[in-house]
């Protein structure tokens, strides 16, 4: 196994950077199901090949009685075809954004985005 400079094992390292960031992934998914009022969560993309993630979101899903769904693992492929759809979408909404104002905003909280086709 690795050894990183500081005697960790970089197996443990990187075990521990998938909890944290499922763990998020699963705090802010429980987040959004209470913020809209749902009572289901489909887990799909490339993540939903994980079955740690999956089994976190399945048991935060069972706490809140909510339903969970997993896609086929055979679609379970990163998709351009859902990014391309949603830029469709904003497309037809209006929603555009210059080049050069296009960025990443580190703290942008998902509840704080505006979806104007999601009514």
């Amino acid at each position: 196994m690795a050894k990183l400079k500081q005697g960790f094992d970089l197996t443990d390292l990187c075990f521990s950077l998938q909890e944290v960031s499922f763990s998020m992934l699963t705090e802010t998914t429980e987040r959004a199901l209470a913020h809209i009022e749902r009572d289901e969560v489909l887990l799909t993309g490339g993540v939903a090949a994980n079955a740690r993630l999956s089994n976190m979101l399945r048991t935060m899903t069972e706490d809140h009685n909510a339903k969970f769904f997993v896609v086929p693992r055979e679609y379970c492929g990163d998709c351009g075809a859902q990014i391309a759809w949603t830029g469709i979408l904003a497309y037809e909404s209006g929603v555009m954004t210059d080049v050069n104002n296009s960025f990443v905003i580190p703290r942008w909280r998902i509840d704080d985005v505006e979806i104007p086709w999601r009514h």
